[in-house]
């Protein structure tokens, strides 16, 4: 893979059931991970665009929690219909999604 333009970090971070925390697990990120590998395929970007799952982002009460670079952009409270929205506004179209930007006071 070349370098890529963009790089997406989904929370995949799996905590017991009842953890205070949660997990972003708990709250679909696998299902949106393939959400997201869907839809750069779709748009012809898997050589633009990496995809990885991590750990823990920070801000578990507010996931499935996915960040990009460049930029430092967070999203919270992802759900895979949103996939396509984040690639086609924030990557394609160069603005962050509002609707989904993780609030300053949590992040």
């Amino acid at each position: 893979m070349a370098r890529p333009e963009f790089h997406i970090f989904l929370c995949g971070q799996r905590r017991a059931e009842g953890h205070p925390r949660g997990s972003c697990a708990a709250k679909g990120s696998e299902a949106l991970y393939n959400a997201f590998y869907q839809v750069l395929i779709q748009h012809n970007l898997s050589n633009r665009v990496a995809l990885t799952t991590t750990g823990c982002l920070g801000p578990c009460q507010a996931g499935a929690n996915v960040l990009i670079y460049p930029g430092s952009v967070m999203y919270s409270w992802v759900e895979p219909a949103d996939a396509a929205i984040i690639v086609e506004q924030h990557l394609l179209g160069g603005a962050p999604y509002a609707d989904k930007l993780t609030p300053a006071e949590i992040w």
